[in-house]
């Protein structure tokens, strides 16, 4: 064989096919347009999802008062065979209205977590859950497939849990049609929906945000749905062609992959979707996820879309130098500061 100086991804990325560069179209009526056929395509893609609730029937089955915070437990049934558990955070006094942030737990392969992240600061660098509530937002997270009180609840039953639970759930969902990752979005516009029916919470002020599989999480659920104002992604900021030619597809789990996504567009197509609300990604250069000429291709795609819409500050894409798949002080402050800005103040 001929040498080359191309890694193997490269190659079978070359003779694969894949979508041209997708490019924002010049004129807003043009990008309307073909904005309409990208999210329909994207929810194509996520496969045949079963319909969502109304509303969502919820079941409170824990109060806890804090002080400075009070935390509700429930859960709700989310009509594909899974009882869904989270907490919803309240501010310690009784405010009407106030701003929301759904938040996004990461994966990191630590399966019994899920949402107890909320009120850890293993990956964050204070407990965000208490954090947020105290600063006046309402917050709500819920356990995804297979992490937390969900580990152990797959199609495997109760003895098949972690990877190998994932792996399952994620087989299962192919058999039927759909993707593992639109089901994982499925019960988090779920969540959205009871975060916004709740008298607390003013509807028009809702934000999200999360680290690793929770910023992916993030920019995919603002892509989907127009009652997200404003989000913070933490690392994961991934176009999925560097991906292949960094030979790095090890460094995401197999719920993610959207069969067939390829053959119309890469991740910029999603992100754009965002425009022209304000988003923030932040990003390690070390981070083997997000391999940096990606992000650099990522932020040149998407900007067209935010100045289109006179918006260019709404997008802004941060690239930490030296650092990995952290979270790390400076973070939390641009990401509380983002949030505050844009969805705190009427």
């Amino acid at each position: 064989m001929a040498q080359t100086n191309e890694t193997q991804g490269a190659q079978w990325r070359a003779a694969a096919n894949v979508a041209p560069t997708f490019v924002v179209p010049g004129s807003m009526s043009a990008w309307e347009k073909q904005r309409e056929e990208v999210r329909a395509q994207v929810w194509t893609l996520l496969g045949k999802l079963p319909p969502r609730p109304k509303e969502p029937k919820i079941e409170i089955l824990s109060r806890e008062n804090k002080g400075a915070y009070r935390v509700e437990k429930f859960q709700f049934d989310n009509g594909a065979g899974a009882k869904v558990p989270g907490y919803l955070i309240l501010p310690g006094r009784n405010v009407s209205k106030s701003p929301a942030i759904l938040y996004c737990h990461w994966h990191g392969g630590e399966y019994d977590i899920g949402k107890e992240e909320l009120f850890q600061s293993k990956h964050t660098p204070e407990a965000p859950g208490p954090a947020l509530a105290k600063l006046g937002f309402v917050v709500l997270g819920i356990d995804a497939y297979c992490f937390g009180e969900r580990n152990g609840q797959g199609p495997g039953g109760p003895e098949e849990k972690g990877r190998e639970g994932e792996w399952s759930a994620s087989k299962f969902n192919l058999w039927v049609g759909r993707t593992l990752w639109g089901m994982i979005l499925r019960d988090d516009l779920m969540a959205l929906d009871y975060l916004a029916s709740r008298p607390e919470v003013d509807a028009s002020r809702i934000g999200v945000t999360g680290i690793s599989m929770g910023a992916t999480r993030t920019w995919w659920l603002m892509a989907l749905d127009e009652r997200l104002k404003a989000g913070v992604a933490v690392a994961c900021f991934t176009r999925y062609q560097e991906l292949i030619r960094h030979e790095s597809l090890k460094a995401h789990g197999i719920y993610y992959f959207v069969p067939g996504m390829l053959n119309h567009f890469d991740t910029e197509a999603v992100v754009a979707l965002i425009a022209p609300r304000p988003v923030l990604f932040q990003t390690g250069d070390q981070d083997a996820g997000s391999p940096v000429d990606g992000i650099h291709a990522l932020e040149a795609a998407v900007r067209p879309a935010f100045q289109l819409y006179e918006k260019p500050a709404n997008f802004e894409s941060v690239i930490y130098p030296g650092l990995g798949h952290v979270y790390t002080a400076e973070m939390w402050s641009k990401t509380v500061a983002w949030l505050q800005k844009n969805l705190a103040a009427k």
